[in-house]
């Protein structure tokens, strides 16, 4: 597995980001994308989360390897969003929150974020969703099931990300009519998962401050440094043709998936895993 470091910059000109980055589907880390003047550099902390949203209970999020059959992890606890900070804020520990909407909750925080669109306008401000992990936890190497562009800023602790684009999902394993990859990138065998070593991505490691851009459809597969968290928001992608692929994403094929998972149970997911593997077999042999 090759992977280059996402390069860095700041002040650039929409009209610039637009032709340099978002068209060409090219990863970057932004170092200005939310305000520096913005309040929730100033505001926001775990004491501050559990003043005005501690009692709200919340489901956590494990291991992802045990919901490989289905598009998204269920849940695999429930707790306050006060426990949840106190225990990533004491120890190592996998649990994360995913898609956290605190923003629909407290709608007021929405206005303590000021971004600096290099979109252009074209960024869906009114969706952000937050996304908190403890040290050590990771997400499943995946792509976003509505095939739109992602801008995740840090604001606390680190993440490492990396990054692949979408064709090269045969060598990923990933499974038919699911967005996700059968095997963990750090930690699968080769032996096993031959074709990884063949995949050319990027890697990236932000900080508070800093928002990486990650292009639509490209796979990611995000470790936890350190505990913390994050804001995503999102921008369309870019052609008719992979909004249309989102949108049947979104309303059919993950609805087939669950239909079929439910009649045929583990004969459906053993489809699907094996073939994936012969998927990435084939793959691999334009590189032999």
């Amino acid at each position: 597995m090759k992977l280059k470091p996402v390069d860095s910059i700041s002040g650039i000109a929409p009209e610039d980001f637009v032709k340099n980055y978002l068209n060409k589907s090219q990863p970057v880390i932004l170092k200005d994308f939310i305000r520096k003047d913005s309040p929730c550099w100033t505001k926001w902390s775990y004491d501050y989360f559990k003043e005005i949203a501690g009692d709200v209970e919340i489901d956590v999020y494990g291991k992802e390897e045990e919901g490989q059959g289905y598009a998204a992890s269920p849940p695999v606890g429930r707790m306050t969003f006060g426990q949840y900070l106190d225990k990533i804020s004491s120890e190592p520990t996998e649990l994360r929150l995913f898609l956290f909407n605190l923003m629909k909750i407290r709608p007021e925080l929405k206005k303590d974020v000021i971004y600096n669109d290099v979109t252009g306008g074209k960024v869906l401000q009114g969706l952000p969703f937050m996304f908190f992990g403890g040290e050590g936890s990771a997400t499943r190497n995946h792509f976003d099931i509505d095939m739109s562009h992602v801008f995740i800023t840090q604001f606390q602790g680190y993440k490492r990300i990396w990054l692949f684009p979408n064709d090269q999902s045969d060598l990923m394993y990933k499974l038919p009519y699911n967005f996700h990859s059968i095997a963990n990138l750090k930690t699968s065998s080769r032996d096993e998962y031959p074709a990884l070593q063949y995949l050319d991505g990027y890697e990236a490691v932000i900080g508070p401050g800093e928002t990486c851009y990650m292009p639509a459809g490209w796979w990611h597969y995000i470790m936890y440094e350190t505990e913390g968290y994050s804001i995503s928001v999102r921008a369309l992608a870019n052609s008719l043709s992979e909004k249309l692929k989102g949108a049947r994403n979104l309303f059919i094929t993950r609805h087939f998936d669950d239909t079929m998972r439910k009649i045929f149970k583990d004969k459906w997911f053993n489809y699907k895993v094996t073939t994936a593997k012969k998927r990435a077999e084939r793959a691999m042999r334009k590189f032999r």
